[in-house]
């Protein structure tokens, strides 16, 4: 078995130009590795193209150029080997809590009787702390407890990889600390692949073991993975008191301030002699911001 469980190479995406002949390149030459049990966060601005890679990831959308390989095996449109959390629910309206989830364990496991459907099902119910108000539908429901329905259902179907698209975009900021606490721990217990997109920096640094920063659009890339080296279990209250956790944060927000706009159209395409000897393959590094504050000396600050 692989250390990696998804490999993208040459990844492109563009789309017609306002002009004939023209293209407008959102993303080129997106090159990553996502280990086995590995949780990936990946952050830029808007129009950087993150969400059409985890649509790519998916399935849900073709790439121009490039390919992604789950396990070894082409990309080629949706499957039940990978699992996804939309920022909106996407729960069907006329079935109830249990039956949403109930719905997803059948079409993975068709050979099931009602019972053991029903039992695997209770069981993620349970570990995203759901276990009243299974019988309502989604329009009965708060907005925390149907992202956690959306969670849960995309947990049972126990894929290796698992696909989170700003799931907890459209809550509350309580709410959605209740809920990042809760994808802790169901992750800490299952230590599935997960991919992640998101606009909130101490969202990432809670959750990653790394963080994709991408520069901004067109022509975007992943300029670099920042390691977060900082010991789990996290909590939200603990982590802010962690020696290392304002060296990643300012490394994060002066990349997005400043170093993704210089960085921008960076990326180059790739011909194809070039493809075929993979010569052209350039991976974003992993940077350790702690570890190289902590080489400037112990007189640094904190910000």
């Amino acid at each position: 078995m692989s250390e990696y469980v998804v490999k993208s190479d040459l990844l492109g995406k563009s789309f017609p130009g306002p002009k004939r002949g023209e293209e407008n390149i959102v993303f080129e030459n997106v090159n990553f590795r996502l280990k086995r049990g590995e949780f990936v966060t990946c952050i830029g601005h808007s129009g950087c193209g993150k969400s059409t890679i985890l649509n790519i990831l998916a399935g849900l959308e073709k790439p121009t150029s490039g390919g992604v390989l789950v396990d070894g095996k082409e990309v080629a449109g949706p499957g039940l080997d990978r699992a996804v959390v939309f920022q909106n629910h996407s729960l069907l309206p006329w079935l109830s809590a249990q039956d949403n989830v109930d719905f997803a364990v059948r079409a993975k496991w068709p050979k099931w009787d009602s019972a053991q459907v029903r039992d695997h099902s209770r069981k993620y119910l349970s570990r995203a702390s759901l276990t009243e108000g299974l019988d309502r539908k989604p329009h009965a429901l708060s907005g925390g407890m149907r992202q956690r329905v959306g969670i849960a259902r995309a947990f049972a179907l126990e894929t290796e990889v698992l696909l989170m698209d700003e799931p907890f975009g459209a809550l509350d900021a309580l709410t959605r600390g209740s809920i990042q606490d809760e994808l802790i721990k169901i992750w800490s217990e299952t230590r599935k692949t997960v991919f992640m997109i998101t606009h909130d920096v101490d969202e990432a640094i809670l959750l990653s073991d790394r963080i994709f920063l991408m520069t901004n659009g067109p022509k975007a890339n992943i300029a670099e993975a920042v390691v977060v080296d900082i010991p789990r279990p996290r909590n939200r209250g603990d982590i802010i008191h962690h020696p290392g956790y304002y060296d990643i944060r300012n490394h994060i927000i002066d990349f997005l301030v400043q170093r993704s706009k210089e960085l921008s159209g960076a990326a180059r395409s790739v011909p194809l002699e070039e493809v075929k000897t993979s010569q052209s393959l350039v991976y974003p590094p992993d940077v350790n911001p702690i570890r190289s504050a902590g080489d400037a000396g112990p007189d640094r600050k904190l910000a």
